[in-house]
């Protein structure tokens, strides 16, 4: 059955089964490969979109259930002020290590900061705890959420990887 989507503020068209994931239209079908298929249960974030700014796990939303409702993937919300700016914290902290679960991760952070522009940290550990990242980057995650909140200043550069930090020192005397 064809379905009509809004997608990026660009109206789509998936030929598709009702019961066939977001995840997969978009994928597959529409060749929009920035959400990630992680877990297929929705518990790890990778493949997390927006509905009408709304964080939702793209593996879980089945297209029947879109509508007229706006779908924002990674590939567009860098076209809005506060996904740019989450992208460009994220740049400015060196969040990004092995990159699978970055997507679903900008995708929560811009999400959480139109719904809470200023959050705590406990606001910014709620909205981001189903999201997994096994590079283990929270702690840069978090902070770039502030950055991106505006409630800390941008870093003047990134920081120096720990592991090139080591080489580094360890090469001098040698």
């Amino acid at each position: 059955m064809p379905y009509t989507l809004n997608i990026n503020g660009k109206t789509r068209t998936a030929d598709v089964e009702a019961d066939t994931p977001l995840l997969w239209v978009l994928r597959d079908t529409l060749g929009l490969v920035g959400a990630k298929f992680g877990c297929g249960a929705g518990l790890c974030g990778a493949c997390t979109v927006h509905l009408d700014g709304v964080a939702v796990r793209a593996c879980r939303t089945e297209v029947s259930a879109v509508g007229a409702r706006a779908v924002t993937t990674i590939e567009g919300v860098g076209a809005t002020p506060i996904g740019r700016k989450v992208q460009e914290a994220w740049i400015d902290h060196d969040v990004i290590q092995c990159g699978y679960c970055q997507a679903g991760q900008i995708m929560s952070a811009t999400a959480l900061l139109t719904k809470t522009p200023q959050p705590t940290d406990a606001d910014i550990d709620r909205a981001m705890a189903g999201n997994l990242c096994r590079c283990a980057t929270y702690i840069r995650i978090k902070s770039a959420i502030k950055q991106a909140a505006g409630l800390t200043p941008r870093l003047a550069a990134p920081p120096v990887p720990r592991m090139l930090a080591m080489m580094s020192t360890s090469t001098k005397g040698a």
